[in-house]
C-alpha cells in the first residue's frame, strides 16, 4: 500500500513515458532539440490545443519553465501580477526576477487561491502608467489548478484575461497541474487557454507521470527566438533534447495525459467522499483536482504519520491544546488506487 500522499511529484513514471524513453535511446539522434521526437512533440502540443502557429519550447523543471515564459513576457522594470500564494511567489526562490532582470512581483490577494477581477483591478490601480518614479505594469501570471488545489473556471479566466488586455497586458497561465484543470472541466485545451485570452502557458508534465518535462507554449510566436535565446543562456537548452521531446510525445498519444490525471483526480474524490466519515475533517478549500489542503486535530496527524503516512502538515501553533487543529496538504497522483486512499482514510479514523 502507497500511503505517500506529500506531493504528485512522488509518484513514478508512467509506464508508457518510460518505453518512449527507451525507443528514444535506441538509436542517435540530432542534438539541441533537432531530433524527430521533439519535432513530433511541438506538432502534437499544437495539434492539442488547435494552435498551428502556436511556438513550443520544451524544459526540464516547472519553475525555469514559469520564470523564461515570464522574462520573456515582462520587462525588467515591470511588475509580475500573481497570486500572493502562487508558486512563482512561494516556492521558486525568485526564479522570475532572476531571468527577467529585475522584475518585480506583485501580489494579489484572492480567496481560495484565486485572483479576482476587483483585487486584480485594485493591483492595477496601485500601479499608475506612465509614472517614471514606480516599476510599470507587466504581465498577469494566473495558476491553473491554482496552488490550493481549486480551479477558476472560464468564466473566470475570461473576465481575468479581459482586465489584463484592456490594460493593455500580457498573461500567463501556470499549469503545472493543467492537465487536472482539463480532465475536471472536460473542455478542450484551446477552450482554456488562447481562446479565452491566454498568451503563454507553462504545460506541466513532471507533476502527471512524466520523468521531467514542461514545455512552455507561446500561442502567439512572436516571442519564440527570444525564449529559444533566454532557454539557451540560462542552460537549459538539453543537448539530448530527444528525452524531453519522446516524453511529451508520449504524454500527449491517445489522451494519456488526461487519463493520468483524471485517475489522480477520482482518488481525490473519493478521499474527500470518504472525509464525510469524519466530522472532525475540514476542508479548506473545495478541491477541483488532485489536491486538497484540510484540517485534523494533531492526534490523527500523528497516529497516521506514526503508521507510514507521509503528507506535508503546518502546525503554527505548536504549544497549543493538544487536540489543535492541524492544517495538511494531500495530494493524489496518478498511480493511487482506491485501496491506497482507503488506507489513509482508515489511519485517519483510527
Amino acid at each position: 500500500m502507497n500511503l505517500n500522499f506529500a506531493s504528485d511529484n512522488v509518484g513514478p513514471a508512467a509506464p508508457e513515458i518510460l518505453a518512449a524513453l527507451v525507443e528514444a535511446n535506441s538509436a542517435s539522434a540530432m542534438p539541441y532539440g533537432k531530433d524527430p521526437f521533439t519535432t513530433r512533440a511541438q506538432d502534437m502540443i499544437r495539434d492539442t490545443f488547435e494552435a498551428p502557429e502556436a511556438s513550443v519550447h520544451l524544459i526540464s523543471t516547472g519553475s525555469a519553465a514559469n520564470a523564461l515564459a515570464l522574462a520573456a513576457l515582462a520587462n525588467p522594470w515591470d511588475a509580475i501580477f500573481c497570486h500572493h500564494e502562487a508558486h512563482i511567489e512561494v516556492d521558486e526562490c525568485g526564479a522570475a526576477q532572476f531571468y527577467s532582470g529585475g522584475a518585480k512581483l506583485r501580489r494579489v490577494p484572492g480567496a481560495n487561491g484565486k485572483i479576482t477581477p476587483d483585487t486584480l483591478g485594485a493591483a492595477l490601480a496601485e500601479i499608475p502608467p506612465q509614472n517614471v518614479h514606480s516599476v510599470q505594469r507587466g504581465p498577469v501570471s494566473l495558476t491553473q489548478l491554482t496552488e490550493l488545489g481549486t480551479a477558476y473556471s472560464r468564466a473566470e479566466l475570461s473576465d481575468l484575461t479581459a482586465m489584463a488586455k484592456d490594460a493593455g497586458l500580457k498573461v500567463h497561465l501556470d499549469g503545472a497541474r493543467f492537465a487536472n484543470a482539463v480532465a475536471a472541466a472536460g473542455c478542450s485545451p484551446a477552450d482554456m487557454t488562447w481562446r479565452l485570452g491566454v498568451d503563454a502557458l507553462s504545460f506541466g508534465g513532471t507533476k502527471n507521470g512524466c520523468l521531467g518535462v514542461e514545455a512552455v507554449v507561446f500561442f502567439d510566436p512572436e516571442h519564440a527566438w527570444e525564449l529559444s535565446l533566454r532557454r539557451k543562456r540560462a542552460g537549459h537548452l538539453w543537448s539530448k533534447g530527444r528525452f524531453l521531446g519522446a516524453q511529451i510525445a508520449a504524454y500527449l498519444e491517445d489522451g494519456l495525459w488526461l487519463s493520468l490525471a483524471g485517475a489522480a483526480n477520482a482518488r481525490m474524490a473519493e478521499l474527500c467522499a470518504g472525509l464525510a466519515d469524519l466530522p472532525e475533517a475540514k476542508i479548506v478549500a473545495e478541491p477541483a483536482g488532485n489536491l486538497v489542503f484540510l484540517t485534523l486535530p494533531k492526534p490523527v496527524h500523528d497516529r497516521a504519520f506514526s503508521a507510514g503516512a507521509a503528507y506535508y502538515s503546518y502546525d503554527t501553533d505548536p504549544e497549543g491544546a493538544p487536540d489543535r487543529p492541524v492544517r495538511a496538504r494531500i495530494v493524489c497522483d496518478w498511480s493511487k488506487t482506491s485501496a491506497d486512499v482507503a488506507g489513509l482514510l482508515a489511519l485517519w479514523r483510527g
